[in-house]
């Protein structure tokens, strides 16, 4: 079997081919309290306005600010309590000259009154309060409209949806709400040389570390992974077992070369697939023979067998490709500036990614590795929530340099923050 002929092409070059296919799973309707995690499939627009009425942001006194001219230390203004409302009431007094409603947190100012006085800027008495400052026009009150007016559009298309999305989402009524489909994936993990993960060692042989670590990958997205396995190691059973998950799911993930012996058949299973690869090697480490096709409407992930390189491949490429699925207008990796805290060198001329700990101290986010560091490593990407990105055409990093990170988790700072 020939061997592949692999043109390596750019980090940003790859990443940029896989958001360019036009592939993306169809529009579904899930309800409220499980579409946290979805992407949008239409805009959300204000059916009202928000507030919906003028309202109060404070537990105080509804009152009018013509009566507050003047008041001072020397000189307190006093006003008699008429009514008192709580969030979700309204008051049918309407305020007149130096008088005034005791009014909680939401709820509506009354009729007559243009300004509120907070609770702590008063001296109570029965039925009356005294205050020693002038209040202005809508002081210390919400207007109606100010966040959004009707026709706004208060979430976008291809927005993931988020804790404070379900809330808008719940504000306007949305019961269910229309989203694009979790893509499904099938995952093969391959190679002569693996075992599952409950059996005994044996000579030259390890446990299968990278289809668990996928399924995980996958799971932090909500998408769940079905395990395929090849049980011939020959061309023809690949390809049919390949075709099967194809048949079944949105998208494929194998992870080392679907081979046996010298022969990746990886190639020739593109081939009877009809599919386009867009590349099967890119200019970084680890992770360089990475290879991205696409058939009939789905990805095809052909990563690294090497769990920090399978682990890269997933980072960079995966999870754009299920974004771009899922019709996200962020799609691409996030990247933040962050000091590194150790010396790095980098031994070759292309883009390195280290598997790294991102800390906030303060303001400033620092980065140091978070151990061993080459391909096949796989304690490291456990100590991580980040990878640090040093670009091709460089040597080396030292202490004190800034550079830029990749955060993998959601979690990053979490807990650096909470202290």
């Amino acid at each position: 079997m020939p061997v592949e002929k692999r043109n390596p092409i750019p980090v940003r070059e790859a990443i940029k081919r896989v958001v360019e296919q036009d592939i993306e799973t169809e529009v579904q309707n899930v309800p409220l309290n499980k579409s946290l995690g979805y992407v949008l499939a239409e805009d959300i627009v204000a059916t009202y306005e928000i507030p919906r009425f003028n309202k109060s942001p404070y537990d105080g006194f509804a009152l009018r600010s013509e009566d507050t001219v003047g008041a001072s230390g020397d000189n307190r203004i006093e006003f008699e309590v008429i009514d008192h409302i709580g969030a979700g009431s309204v008051s049918d007094k309407t305020v007149g000259p130096n008088q005034a409603v005791r009014i909680m947190t939401g709820a509506e100012v009354p009729a007559g009154a243009d300004a509120v006085v907070m609770l702590e800027q008063t001296k109570e008495g029965d039925h009356t309060f005294t205050i020693r400052k002038t209040f202005s026009h809508n002081e210390n009150v919400s207007l109606k409209g100010e966040e959004t007016e009707v026709g706004d559009v208060v979430l976008k298309k291809g927005q993931r949806i988020n804790a404070g999305g379900i809330a808008v989402l719940a504000t306007f009524g949305y019961t269910e709400v229309p989203v694009r489909k979790l893509p499904s994936a099938a995952i093969i993990a391959t190679g002569s040389e693996l075992l599952d993960v409950g059996d005994e060692l044996e000579p030259g042989k390890i446990r299968n570390s990278n289809g668990p670590m996928i399924e995980g990958l996958l799971n932090q997205f909500g998408l769940d992974g079905e395990v395929y396995k090849i049980q011939e190691d020959t061309l023809e059973s690949s390809i049919a077992v390949v075709k099967q998950a194809m048949e079944t799911h949105d998208m494929v993930i194998t992870t080392g070369g679907v081979s046996v012996g010298d022969f990746d058949y990886l190639p020739e299973i593109y081939k009877a697939l009809d599919a386009e690869v867009l590349f099967n090697k890119v200019q970084m480490r680890p992770g360089s023979v990475t290879t991205v096709a696409v058939a009939h409407g789905k990805y095809l992930f052909g990563l690294s067998g090497n769990p920090s390189a399978c682990y890269t491949g997933f980072q960079l490429f995966v999870k754009t490709g299920v974004l771009n699925m899922m019709g996200a207008n962020e799609k691409f990796p996030q990247v933040v500036k962050a000091t590194l805290m150790e010396d790095f060198k980098k031994a070759n001329p292309f883009t390195r990614f280290i598997r790294s700990k991102a800390t906030l101290n303060g303001m400033e986010a620092t980065v140091v590795p978070s151990g061993f560091n080459k391909s096949g490593a796989v304690v490291a990407i456990a100590h991580s929530n980040a990878m640090v990105m040093l670009p091709s055409g460089t040597r080396g990093f030292h202490a004190g340099n800034t550079v830029d990170v990749i955060l993998t988790e959601t979690d990053v700072f979490e807990e650096e923050l909470l202290l």
